[in-house]
């Protein structure tokens, strides 16, 4: 079940996603931390975050609108408070999410990250939806896009995964900048740009007006996007959108993806990450799969060639002999 991304070996595949799941340490009594492979923290800014006022969650047909406004305790409280504990787990990867306003933010975030113990990987939230500054302004741009990545590795002392989002025309063009830029891995995707209206009182749903759609509504789309990028770059490509079963995530890694994200069925399941981890070795033993890695990039295509530039199995998509 191990695979390794961004030259961490991680036990398996299954990451919990940033701001699903606390800063980890919360979940500790309802889920074996050591059964997951690694888990993102909330994003992290330079200087605690109120966030937007309630109402943040909207329920869909299919999942769930959110607009939380990267609410979180700062990187000062972070370190100090919430990081620690996580210790008592080493087996289980911590992964911080990275947040600014400003480049000269994001870089300042991972320069105290740095001295930090404990610490994985960044994962560099360039896709927010939810804020009004920051975010997917960086994401959705592919010049202020190559310029933060670029800043932000020069600066960081541990792998770059950067968080990309779904909000744009090409997502293998961004995807390439990335990966130009720096980034030793991608996650494929953020939300999408949604909204929610009441239609009795003809008010937005969400105080935001608009807020980010997440859960089995997007999968499809996901599906695509994690296809797109992963035979756009040579990095290894973290898929995640409305996973919520062990196919559902063997569907992720076949399309390319080396490792997947869980956020929205931990709410509706606190336990759905541990779930999947066990889901996914049972789906591999009963289909004789040796090695999830072997499921990467797998997927069967007749002239797969035409629809990217690069074949998935060039990728670092998992442990070589």
């Amino acid at each position: 079940m191990r695979v390794k991304l961004a030259g961490l070996e991680l036990v398996n595949p299954v990451i919990a996603a940033s701001g699903t799941f606390g800063y980890g340490i919360e979940f500790e009594e309802i889920v074996s931390l050591e059964r997951l492979g690694a888990i993102v923290t909330k994003g992290v800014s330079l200087e605690p975050m109120a966030g937007h006022a309630s109402p943040r969650l909207v329920q869909t047909a299919a999942g769930m609108l959110n607009a939380i406004g990267l609410q979180n305790v700062g990187v000062e409280e972070f370190i100090e408070h919430k990081l620690p504990p996580m210790k008592r787990y080493p087996r289980c990867k911590v992964i911080v999410n990275v947040f600014g306003y400003t480049v000269s933010e994001y870089v300042g975030v991972i320069e105290r990250l740095n001295d930090a113990e404990g610490i994985a990987a960044y994962e560099l939230n360039v896709s927010c939806p939810n804020v009004h500054a920051g975010g997917m302004a960086f994401g959705a741009d592919a010049g202020s896009l190559e310029y933060l990545v670029g800043r932000a590795k020069t600066a960081a002392s541990r792998p770059l995964i950067v968080k990309l989002t779904p909000n744009v025309t090409s997502i293998a063009h961004m995807a390439r900048v990335a990966a130009d830029s720096g980034a030793d891995a991608l996650s494929v995707a953020n939300t999408f740009l949604a909204m929610a209206i009441d239609a009795e009182e003809r008010k937005p749903r969400l105080s935001n007006v608009t807020g980010g759609l997440s859960g089995p509504a997007i999968k499809p789309i996901a599906l695509r996007l994690v296809w797109e990028a992963s035979r756009a770059v040579k990095i290894p490509v973290v898929g995640m959108g409305g996973i919520v079963t062990p196919a559902d995530a063997v569907e992720f890694l076949l399309a390319g993806a080396t490792a997947i994200q869980v956020g929205t069925a931990s709410f509706a399941d606190p336990r759905a990450t541990e779930r999947l981890a066990k889901g996914l070795e049972s789906w591999c033993r009963s289909h004789d799969v040796a090695k999830v890695s072997s499921l990467t990039g797998a997927l069967e295509v007749a002239g797969a060639r035409e629809h990217g530039n690069e074949k998935p199995g060039t990728r670092d998509s998992g442990l070589r002999d």
